[in-house]
């Protein structure tokens, strides 16, 4: 489809970019590069250019490093090196054309951008998300008797939280125990069990009890909470991701606070399901965007927006590591968004004025309104 009216207004929107990482700010040889383009293992014989990801790397990253589209992955790389990292991250950031960045600073395996050097290059604002997973292991790390655990938990929550611009909290549960879990809220005898058994063999926090515990926690500290659901690294078991296992847990913190669903791929229905029957949850389709690329983004939206209120649905890129994926997702969005309201515009099943309506909504003013951000300009 070419360019219509909602194509020209998402192009022109500032995104609000929900949940993302920081990007390297040093320069990365072949191997390091290609290991962020997959959420996979490397294999010998086996280059992660040769994935929809890295295809669409190279078919619409390229230009914007002056290169042709499809460029090899031998030129593209020559001249991401010759660009140098500072560079390469101010041509994708300021293409992505993001307005503000809720940066989750718990994942960093390799030196990324702060939030404020993040929106900086990017020409937007920063914001901050705290994943709760790295605040429990910090109080763990510092030492902490099982039955301290608890308190001492919470006061590392609520100083987190209280930091300038942190405006939500996520749970990596997905990875650590997936979602099939005990609703109910644990009794602090139950936690401090878990906390010893925890405390005694170390290691990151993966204990069921203190996941449910972190959970509860995250109710009590009033903001949005972000959850990863579904596409992942081989350290989720995607069967225990289906967020549809959360659905008593919540039952039990409807009118609580906010539940953002993120990435949902392959259950953006169940996601979806849970968006439209429960007023808390919300949900975005950001880690799939750049994985299946521009042509079937239109896909996994529609699919989310079978059902979803229009008021429910988010921008995210998840983007972590390589910036290309910032400058990727929302390419992504931008056009399966825009594709799939013009087609209902000109199929009569929406007007003109709804579709541009719930393209900003979707782009943008749905974050802003959940997260209390300041309206855009």
């Amino acid at each position: 489809m070419g360019t219509g009216p909602v194509r020209e207004a998402l192009d022109g929107l500032e995104l609000v970019d929900h949940h993302c990482h920081g990007v390297v700010t040093g320069p990365l040889d072949r191997p390091g590069f290609e290991a962020l383009l997959t959420e996979g293992d490397r294999w010998p014989g086996f280059t992660s250019f040769d994935t929809p990801a890295g295809v669409a790397v190279r078919r619409h990253c390229a230009p914007l490093l002056d290169l042709d589209p499809h460029a090899s992955a031998d030129a593209y790389l020559a001249r991401r090196a010759e660009l140098g990292p500072q560079e390469v991250n101010r041509r994708f950031l300021t293409a992505a054309r993001t307005g503000v960045f809720c940066v989750d600073t718990g994942f960093a395996p390799h030196p990324v951008t702060t939030p404020a050097e993040l929106a900086r290059a990017g020409g937007g604002d920063p914001h901050e998300v705290v994943r709760l997973e790295s605040v429990a292991e910090s109080v763990a790390a510092r030492g902490v008797e099982a039955g301290g655990y608890a308190d001492a938990f919470r006061a590392a929550a609520l100083d987190a939280v209280r930091r300038p611009g942190v405006v939500g909290v996520k749970s990596v549960a997905a990875y650590r125990t997936g979602f099939d879990l005990d609703p109910a809220r644990p009794s602090d005898a139950d936690v401090t069990r878990a906390a010893r058994r925890w405390l005694a063999r170390g290691g990151r926090l993966d204990e069921p009890v203190l996941i449910r515990h972190l959970l509860w926690t995250a109710v009590d500290l009033g903001l949005p909470l972000q959850l990863h659901t579904g596409f992942g690294d081989n350290d989720i078991r995607l069967h225990r991701v289906d967020p549809t296992h959360l659905t008593d847990w919540l039952h039990l913190t409807s009118g609580t606070i906010p539940v953002l669903l993120l990435h949902c791929w392959p259950y953006q229905r169940q996601a979806a399901y849970l968006a439209a029957v429960f007023e808390q949850v919300y949900l975005d389709v950001g880690l799939t965007l750049h994985h299946v690329g521009p042509v079937r983004a239109r896909a996994v939206l529609e699919e989310a927006l079978e059902i979803t209120p229009f008021r429910k649905l988010l921008y995210s890129s998840d983007a972590y590591g390589v910036s290309e994926f910032y400058a990727l997702g929302a390419l992504a969005f931008r056009r399966g968004l825009s594709d799939l309201l013009e087609d209902r515009v000109d199929d009569g099943e929406l007007s003109l004025p709804d579709a541009l309506r719930l393209a900003r909504w979707a782009g943008a003013d749905n974050a802003r309104r959940v997260y209390r951000l300041p309206d855009g300009h």
